[in-house]
């Protein structure tokens, strides 16, 4: 029992704290009053019911008058005609008839004495609802006013959940850009330094990109060198850097070109030039 104790203590603590959540006082107030209206609508329709009432009771009373009034003119015409016994008739039922008019008459003022309570509360309930509804106007304006100046508070400050949705979008999304920056720059130095490979060919080892800036260099020396034989009028430097020889190294060909001569005393053999 404690523990079912315990599940239904957090049950409501749970549902109470949910309803406060879900309560909008501007719509208590509402149904509050449309409460007040629908007791005061009960309380008129009383009156018009009471005030119904009395008026049947009138009109029985004044026709029961009228027949009072019609026996005793019976009464007092059989009377003139010498029927003593039909005046006497007449007079007995106009004496039940003065009997029921004075019923009607208890009953009528009963009724009307409940009208005029039935009034004055309704005039006073009525009185009420006006000043409540002025009331729960004033409280309505106020509490949207409230309502509204916090909702800026937390905007400005950060702490509404609406905004507090957007900056921690704003975050994920910086902390992603930044995670992608470092991945890529990560990947670059890589494939710098030749730890992965280029799956589309373009990366170059660092041997070769050695031997391409030492080709480079040499590129650069051996221009550097030929506009200065420019500048100087030396031809020798720059027909060496052109790769050109020297007339005396043109008149001594080498010993590999004179091997390579054939002698001019050997015959040629058969079938050459022919």
């Amino acid at each position: 029992m404690g523990i079912l104790n315990r599940f239904a203590m957090i049950f409501r603590a749970k549902a109470n704290k949910a309803m406060d959540r879900a309560e909008d006082p501007r719509e208590t107030l509402d149904y509050s009053y449309t409460k007040q209206l629908e007791m005061l609508q009960k309380v008129r329709r009383g009156v018009a019911d009471v005030a119904t009432s009395r008026k049947r009771l009138e009109l029985q009373m004044n026709q029961l008058n009228q027949q009072s009034s019609k026996l005793k003119d019976q009464a007092q015409k059989a009377l003139s005609m010498g029927r003593e016994d039909l005046a006497r008739e007449a007079l007995t039922r106009r004496s039940g008839v003065e009997q029921q008019i004075g019923d009607l008459s208890t009953q009528h003022a009963t009724l009307q004495g409940e009208e005029e309570k039935l009034t004055l509360a309704a005039q006073r309930l009525q009185t009420k609802v006006e000043a409540f509804r002025t009331k729960k106007e004033t409280i309505k304006a106020t509490y949207t006013a409230a309502e509204a100046q916090t909702r800026v508070g937390e905007a400005f400050t950060g702490i509404s959940e609406e905004m507090g949705d957007v900056n921690l979008a704003v975050q994920r999304a910086e902390d992603k850009t930044a995670e992608l920056q470092a991945r890529s720059g990560a990947i670059d130095e890589l494939l710098a330094s030749g730890a992965l490979d280029d799956v589309t060919g373009t990366s170059k080892d660092d041997i070769s990109l050695e031997l391409e800036r030492m080709a480079s260099g040499n590129d650069v020396e051996s221009e550097l060198a030929a506009m200065k034989a420019q500048l100087g009028g030396g031809s020798a430097p720059a027909r060496q850097i052109e790769g050109q020889a020297t007339p005396g190294e043109q008149a001594a060909p080498s010993a590999t070109q004179q091997s390579a001569q054939p002698a001019p005393d050997q015959p040629q053999r058969q079938g050459e030039g022919s």
